[in-house]
């Protein structure tokens, strides 16, 4: 393993950049040249990049965002894209690869590597935290606590002026941001898109709290249901309790966005580590996680098919904590 590559892909998350920073000096510290591919798979198939030294990836631990750049490729979803991007690779006498971002970014890694057989490690970095292998994805934590800055924030006007906001979080298709925000920001209901809850429960449980005197409620939704969305909700609740002051926050991309939090920070660059010291082992086509607190390596086709539940118990916290 004489050089490597390294792309970040997908929706940017927070800690991507000092994931970057470990994999380059990583890799430098064992004598491994590092390629450094912008804008995701593209950069892979158009070629461009720039070879990282060290002080390339120096004052980019605090940052948010990604030096690199990111993109979802069209191009790459094409055989003929992915051999240009395989051509490339041998041309410049690239060994492996390490991949940052999630899911699509996991499942063109997975394609790729087993039509032209290059080592390819996988680093989870995605505020969702929907990726089976691994107990946290590197933006998670930041964007939990983003997002509760902003309920709290939110919380003092529902306070002043006895009011019930829905606040709409991210998290595509995944309530794990949604809950744990519930939990943290002390918000009377969660609705996630894994436990179904029709309006009709919405409308008791903010109707029981008037009757036992809370004069503002805060209702967290996750985004990503066509079926739970947060304006229509609030609409129809609204209707069924008109004496209800009634708004609609909706917190957005802030959530992916921001200084990572230490926990991010120390994840992504253990996580950046161990990327590089799994393919200098023989590692491939897999994703490193972190799982009680230990380092594991999970096949992408386990990965892309293993799904990720919420904890079901943090879900039932925010409700016994509702009285």
């Amino acid at each position: 393993m004489k050089r490597i590559g390294i792309l970040t892909s997908g929706g940017d998350a927070p800690g991507m950049n000092a994931c970057i920073r470990s994999v380059v000096r990583s890799a430098l510290n064992k004598g491994i040249e590092v390629y450094g591919f912008r804008y995701g798979y593209d950069g892979l198939i158009g070629g461009d990049y720039t070879v990282m030294e060290s002080h390339s990836v120096s004052n980019i631990l605090q940052k948010g965002g990604t030096i690199l750049k990111s993109s979802r490729s069209e191009a790459f979803r094409e055989r003929q894209g992915r051999k240009k991007a395989m051509e490339l690779l041998k041309d410049r006498a690239i060994d492996g690869i390490v991949v940052i971002g999630g899911d699509g970014t996991f499942t063109g890694a997975s394609i790729f590597g087993k039509e032209f057989e290059i080592p390819i490690i996988g680093i989870p970095a995605t505020i969702d935290n929907d990726l089976y292998g691994t107990d946290a994805t590197i933006g998670f934590d930041t964007a939990v606590n983003t997002a509760l800055g902003a309920i709290d924030n939110i919380r003092d006007t529902a306070i002043s002026h006895d009011r019930v906001f829905f606040i709409e979080v991210m998290g595509r298709s995944a309530g794990h941001i949604a809950i744990n925000c519930s939990i943290g920001g002390g918000a009377e209901l969660v609705i996630t898109p894994e436990i179904p809850i029709s309006n009709k429960e919405v409308i008791e449980v903010l109707s029981q709290g008037r009757n036992k005197m809370k004069t503002s409620s805060i209702v967290v939704v996750a985004e990503g249901n066509d079926q739970m969305n947060t304006y229509a909700i609030a609409k129809e609740v609204r209707e069924s309790l008109p004496n209800l002051d009634i708004r609609v926050s909706t917190l957005g991309h802030i959530q992916r966005g921001g200084r990572p939090t230490s926990n991010d920070r120390i994840l992504a660059t253990r996580l950046g580590n161990e990327a590089v010291e799994g393919l200098i082992r023989g590692k491939t086509s897999a994703m490193v996680g972190q799982v009680d607190n230990k380092i594991v390596f999970t096949s992408f086709s386990t990965v892309l098919k293993g799904g990720k539940t919420i904890d079901y118990g943090l879900k039932n916290l925010v409700d016994l904590m509702n009285i």
